[in-house]
C-alpha cells in the first residue's frame, strides 16, 4: 500500500477536527488540541516519523488568550498579480492569488487562494516571536485544501474572524522530510503573536 487511503483519512479527520463542538472559546481550544494531539501521536500520516512519535507528549502551545480572536476587514489586496512560492519539494513551485488585506491588531495580513485543481484559502504568517518562541519560518491560520475550515479563519462575507489560538506549524516545522509552502514578506508581522501553536521542542 502507498499510504493514499491513509492520506485521505488523515484529511477526513482534519476537517472533522475543525468542524467540530464546541469550536469556540478555551473549551473549544484545548478539545482542539486533545484532537490535533492524537492524530500526531497515532496516525500513520502524522507529520512526525515513528521516533518522534514514540518519544510524544504533545504539541506545545500558548495559553488561551481571548484577546488574540480579532476581525478584520476585508480590503483589496496590497499588490496586484500572483504570488509563486517555491517549495522546495515534490509540490514544485506553487501559485496563489491575492484575495485582500486583512487588517488586525498585530499588522496587515494578505489572504490568498491557491490556484489549480479545486483551490483553497492559505493564510501564511511570520512575527516577531518567530525563531525564538515558534517556528522560525511562521505559521498558518487556514490551509484549507487541507481541511482546515473554521477556527482559525471564519468569514462572513468581508467580515473575517481570525483566532490566533489556532494558528498551527507547517509539517517542515517537525521533520525536514516535509517541504512547505512558507509566509511571503508581505505577511511578516512586526508584532509579537503570543498565541497558537510554539515551536516544536524535538524536530528532526
Amino acid at each position: 500500500m502507498d499510504g493514499t487511503l491513509d492520506l485521505d483519512d488523515w484529511r477526513r479527520r482534519v476537517a472533522l477536527l475543525y468542524l467540530s463542538d464546541p469550536a469556540e472559546g478555551e473549551e473549544g481550544a484545548a478539545a482542539f488540541r486533545r484532537g490535533r494531539d492524537e492524530l500526531f501521536r497515532d496516525h500513520p500520516q502524522s507529520a512526525l516519523d515513528d521516533g518522534q512519535r514514540a518519544r510524544f507528549s504533545g504539541l506545545p502551545w500558548f495559553p488561551y488568550d481571548p484577546g488574540a480572536r480579532v476581525t478584520a476587514e476585508l480590503g483589496p489586496p496590497g499588490e496586484e498579480g500572483e504570488l509563486a512560492v517555491d517549495t522546495g519539494g515534490e509540490d514544485g513551485t506553487v501559485r496563489y492569488r491575492r484575495v485582500g488585506r486583512l487588517a488586525t491588531p498585530f499588522g496587515d495580513l494578505t489572504l490568498f487562494w491557491t490556484l489549480g485543481y479545486g483551490g483553497g484559502l492559505f493564510l501564511p504568517f511570520r512575527d516577531a516571536t518567530a525563531g525564538e518562541e515558534t517556528y522560525g519560518a511562521g505559521r498558518y491560520l487556514t490551509d484549507t485544501i487541507k481541511g482546515t475550515w473554521g477556527r482559525g479563519l471564519d468569514h462572513r462575507g468581508d467580515r473575517v474572524v481570525l483566532d490566533f489560538n489556532y494558528a498551527y506549524n507547517p509539517s517542515c516545522a517537525y521533520n525536514a522530510r516535509w517541504a512547505c509552502p512558507l509566509a511571503p514578506p508581505e505577511n511578516h508581522l512586526e508584532a509579537a503573536v503570543r498565541a497558537g501553536e510554539l515551536a516544536y521542542p524535538d524536530p528532526v
